[in-house]
């Protein structure tokens, strides 16, 4: 699984018929240190499967987890959102950033 934010929406007119009706999300890569929650730079576009919005925390899946999440056995895609995320408690304490949706 990877940690993401929702940056945003991609809108693709001209697709194949699977994907029709399947909201499609741009998403930041996150990664946890000692500090913090920390944007990587790196995006990828996820079919959502949970109902997620722009800002949000969620966590993604690829591969053959992303096809075998429910609902998506017949979609043609790579990268899923299976959970929108409330917090983030690593190394003893509740990272900062979690709740920020500026990161």
């Amino acid at each position: 699984m990877v940690l993401a934010r929702v940056k945003g929406h991609v809108v693709s007119t001209a697709k194949v018929a699977n994907l029709t009706g399947k909201k499609l999300l741009l998403v930041e890569i996150l990664t946890i240190g000692e500090g913090d929650i920390t944007p990587t730079l790196k995006h990828m576009v996820c079919v959502d499967a949970v109902g997620a919005g722009e800002g949000e925390l969620v966590l993604a899946v690829q591969g053959s987890s992303a096809r075998v999440a429910p609902g998506m056995n017949d979609v043609s895609t790579d990268a899923v959102i299976v959970g929108i995320v409330e917090s983030v408690q690593a190394y003893g304490r509740l990272l900062q950033g979690t709740l920020d949706a500026s990161v």
